[in-house]
């Protein structure tokens, strides 16, 4: 794709007082090529307000200054309007792919923007390892392997991975543990797993059962379940009634499942769009169906204006939906899209392969978008009821702690370490909105001149660096910024974690942001907590009051994500096996050496002499192991 940048430069002098608004519009559209492209309209401090897409961006700027607009919302942005930036590509459709790409980047104020956009969980098949694992997946797909998805939700890929577990009886295990077991697991046992580590099933086989993973995925069900069904009866006739009652269960898990989540959707993969809007909000409902299954669904509340149209909505949705993530074949919508064959060119474009949108009239699939629209109604009905039970809570907050408004981003901090060990500091950050938990974030406690335990110094050290980062963003455009300013900030703790942020904030020069100290009451009793603010004595709140109940709930969701934070660095600390860290130690010799000596420890303590006598392992390998545990390589 060709982009090009345009900058006006007009052939009169600038006049003293700079352009904005129509007249600077105006000059820009007699600067605009008549070619297809993007356009920015930016506000003051080099804020972004709109981005959008044109056929030809003299023509679409034009519009924009001519003083007809449609809404004041238009005139608003148009007044505010300082500067514009244009950028002209090949085609529309990669216009509209750049302008996807840019509103997801930039979240300007004035457009559609799609909020909540976290990564669908995949099932995986790795392709990296002789036995494949099958593993759930989130992010970039950065290993080799196959990727099925979307699912919409936790609890949909966890029922599919049992169900192939139970049906394919394939590895979940990591590397290392498949590397280092010398006998089958509890997994095997309990017939979850057909134990390829130990060679229970050959390699050719287990791969057999991969590939009978790879067919269900891929919505061949009925073909797997009858192939498994001829084995059950071959098994019975030969005799072989415990591998014929193995089968007769992998083919009972796999009929539950294709007789749960079939559908009347003869494609191998479509995703169906419902919008409803209403009182100035918006709901879309997204319903993933793959290989004649459904994977979930999940409504989103974009950021909208009242006077969007539900096509506009589905329009700016899917091209900020599709940015990161692979097109379906078919999408079926329950509106009318303003630009559809335009958007179909450019997820084509994309996808490398036709793409088709839809509005059904009549059938199956159009019950399927209508058993959306009335979920994505109902949805918004409960998002709205929310949204005004919140605001009454925010203005309770504010209320009591004597802020000038209610708190539009509010920041809970706490600390978690087991004996002073993997010490890590949580951030969550709540608003109108509820949890924001794309804005949370971990702080592993760095500081070597930190005593393990002590809280205070933890507390510090995390309010110092998040608060750095503040300031550094300073100059950073309000909405390109990676941190906003809270507008109150809650401690887990009492006088002393206060007392220590507050000496972080003084030194820092960002005095004026709320901060109170949460301190649990006695034997830690929910309803007893005491508040600290500076020049202010502690206090209580009433103990069932809605505000102290709401504040409780903060702090115990930094309590858990701090916890969180914490068992990781544990868990993984105990994976770890020193062997990792020996050059030529792969995968065979520390299987090798861990069935010689039971664990790394030994291995650690093992002579020379020893570990030579183990397969695989020459003079000098052994030399090399002895002396990574005895400080001598």
């Amino acid at each position: 794709m060709t982009e090009e940048i345009i900058i006006a430069t007009p052939d009169s002098p600038a006049p003293e007082e700079p352009l904005k608004g129509a007249e600077l519009i105006r000059r820009e559209a007699a600067l605009a090529p008549d070619k297809p492209g993007v356009y920015r309209m930016l506000g003051d401090d080099g804020e972004v307000l709109y981005v959008g897409k044109a056929k030809s961006l003299k023509k679409r700027v034009l519009q924009y200054a001519q003083g007809r607009f449609h809404t004041q919302r238009i005139a608003r942005m148009v007044a505010l309007t300082r500067e514009m930036v244009l950028i002209r590509t090949d085609t529309e459709g990669e216009a509209l792919l750049l302008e996807a790409r840019l509103i997801k980047a930039l979240k300007p104020r004035y457009n559609v923007l799609l909020r909540d956009d976290k990564m669908f969980a995949e099932i995986l098949v790795r392709k990296d390892h002789e036995a494949p694992q099958i593993t759930k997946h989130r992010g970039a797909h950065s290993i080799p392997g196959e990727y099925f998805g979307p699912f919409a939700s936790t609890f949909a890929v966890n029922n599919t991975l049992d169900t192939l577990q139970k049906a394919f009886l394939l590895r979940t295990c990591t590397d290392n543990v498949y590397a280092s077991r010398t006998r089958p697991c509890m997994l095997h046992q309990i017939k979850r797993c057909s134990a390829p580590c130990t060679g229970v099933v050959s390699l050719e086989d287990y791969n057999g059962l991969v590939g009978q993973a790879h067919d269900f995925l891929r919505g061949k069900s009925r073909k797997v379940i009858e192939r498994m069904s001829a084995e059950m009866m071959q098994a019975s006739d030969d005799m072989d009634f415990e591998r014929a009652a193995h089968l007769r269960d992998r083919v009972r898990a796999l009929n539950h499942v294709a007789m749960s989540t079939s559908v009347d959707l003869n494609e191998e993969e479509a995703d169906v769009f419902s919008v409803f809007a209403e009182g100035g909000g918006a709901c879309v409902q997204v319903v993933f169906y793959r290989a004649g299954q459904n994977w979930g669904d999940r409504a989103y509340f974009p950021r909208v204006d009242s006077e969007d149209s539900e096509g506009a909505i589905l329009d700016a949705f899917l091209g900020q939906f599709y940015q990161d993530r692979q097109v379906p074949k078919l999408i079926l919508v329950s509106h009318d899209l303003n630009e559809p064959d335009l958007m179909m060119e450019a997820l084509s474009l994309k996808a490398g392969r036709k793409v088709q949108i839809t509005r059904p009239m009549r059938g199956g699939k159009c019950e399927i978008v209508q058993h959306a629209l009335n979920n994505a109604k109902a949805a918004l009905g409960r998002r709205l009821a929310e949204h005004s039970a919140q605001s009454k809570l925010l203005q309770g907050v504010a209320e009591a702690f004597g802020l000038e408004a209610p708190p539009i981003r509010i920041e809970v901090y706490d600390n978690s370490h087991l004996g002073g060990t993997h010490a890590v500091g949580g951030m969550v950050v709540a608003g109108p909105e509820g949890f924001l938990k794309g804005q949370y974030r971990k702080f592993t406690i760095r500081d070597l001149d930190t005593k393990p335990g002590d809280d205070y110094a933890m507390m510090a050290e995390v309010f110092r660096r998040r608060f750095m980062r503040l300031i550094k963003e300073k100059d950073v455009p309000e909405g390109e910024k990676a941190f906003g300013k809270p507008d109150l900030v809650l401690v887990d703790g009492g006088q002393g974690q206060l007392d220590a942020v507050l000496a972080v904030m003084a030194e820092l020069g960002m005095e004026g942001i709320p901060i109170i100290g949460v301190a649990k009451g006695p034997d830690r009793d929910a309803g007893l907590e005491r508040f600290f603010m500076p020049g202010r004595l502690p206090f209580m709140m009433e103990p069932k009051s809605p505000v102290l109940y709401y504040l409780q709930r903060l702090r115990d969701e930094a309590h858990r994500y701090a916890i969180g934070a914490n068992r990781q660095k544990r868990d993984k600390a105990i994976s770890q096996n020193p062997l990792d860290d020996i050059g030529g130690i792969g995968a065979r010799r520390k299987r090798a050496l861990l069935a010689a000596f039971g664990s790394g420890r030994e291995v650690a303590s093992a002579r020379v002499e020893e570990l030579q006598k183990v397969e695989g392992i020459s003079a000098a390998l052994a030399q090399k192991i002895y002396d990574f545990f005895h400080g001598e390589g």
